[in-house]
């Protein structure tokens, strides 16, 4: 049996972030139309370990039906060793024989697919006037969000903050607090690995989209209590969101929200007509992320037809 291996060079180099936007909206419609499923990730901690590996399977059915099982080391303090928190790999399966048809660079499709989701959930929800884009966080999805976002929406001004210092093409755009990024966006992302708020209800102007990125565990979040309160709040799936998001779960056990009803809809929903966005330019607008499984699926599927077609990755016995 031969495996396609897909390194992460090669998944930057493919998988670009016009095509995943596309590959993203699929994946999120094919998530509403009940032909996925997508179990709660399962997450193993070391009792001395500093980071958390987290297993993500999903199936994908349709003309050629897939299974997917994404393995992700997560180490918050791996950036100060010069490394990507989310390390791992997506293997890829033929959901009609079993056989293992491609192993893909986890790191890479995460970061590129994260950022993708939040321009698919930008593009439904921000208002088509927003150009002033804050960014929290100076990593990997803070670069992502840097590209993915002007893709969906005209952006003449960027603002970044960044508790280690913005690096690279970020730095250019680098100010001295969030709260200073974030007054007066139209559009915000935060992609820290903070525990804590770094958002304040207060500093959020009347109309902006939020992209809530960084905290996928329910220990952890970016935002207040208010902010979530006072936000219209989207998701990329209701049940992963009640059990996993610390910005739901934190905001809800503090008695700022009352509960599921709080959830407006899926970003599926919103693709195939299911439910309805943004309602009034005043509206504050909440996408909260997560990361499925079913997108690590579908970007590596992709990425196995793209790379078998144009004679990329390494073809190995197994």
């Amino acid at each position: 049996m031969k495996v396609l291996i897909v390194s992460e060079h090669e998944v930057e180099e493919l998988l670009t972030m016009q095509e995943c936007i596309g590959v993203m909206e699929e994946a999120l419609a094919a998530l509403a139309n009940g032909e996925v499923v997508n179990p709660l990730r399962h997450l193993v901690r070391g009792t001395t370990a500093p980071g958390i590996l987290g297993l993500m399977p999903a199936w994908r059915g349709g003309s050629t039906p897939v299974y997917g099982l994404k393995e992700v080391c997560v180490f918050p303090g791996n950036p100060a060793r010069g490394l990507d928190t989310h390390l791992g790999a997506v293997l890829l399966h033929s959901g009609e024989t079993g056989e293992l048809l491609a192993i893909v660079n986890a790191a890479a499709v995460t970061a590129i697919r994260t950022a993708a989701v939040s321009a698919v959930a930008t593009r439904l929800l921000a208002r088509e006037d927003a150009s002033v884009l804050a960014i929290l966080g100076g990593g990997v999805q803070a670069r992502s969000h840097f590209e993915a976002i002007p893709l969906v929406r005209n952006i003449n001004d960027v603002r970044v903050f960044s508790r280690r210092g913005a690096t690279g093409a970020l730095a250019r755009h680098a100010v001295g607090s969030a709260e200073e990024a974030v007054r007066g966006a139209d559009i915000v992302v935060t992609a820290t690995n903070s525990k804590e708020p770094v958002v304040r209800r207060e500093w959020i102007s009347e109309g902006a989209h939020i992209n809530a990125v960084g905290s996928s565990i329910a220990s952890a979040r970016e935002l207040d209590g208010a902010t979530v309160a006072s936000a219209s709040l989207f998701v990329d799936r209701r049940e992963s969101t009640v059990n996993e998001s610390g910005d739901y779960l934190f905001a809800l056990r503090e008695g700022a929200i009352g509960g599921p009803d709080h959830i407006l809809a899926e970003l599926g929903e919103l693709l195939t007509g299911r439910a309805e966005g943004r309602k009034s330019p005043g509206q504050i607008t909440l996408f909260k992320s997560l990361g499925l499984a079913v997108e690590d699926l579908a970007a590596a599927a992709f990425l196995y037809d793209k790379a078998r077609r144009l004679g990329r990755g390494v073809s190995v016995e197994f």
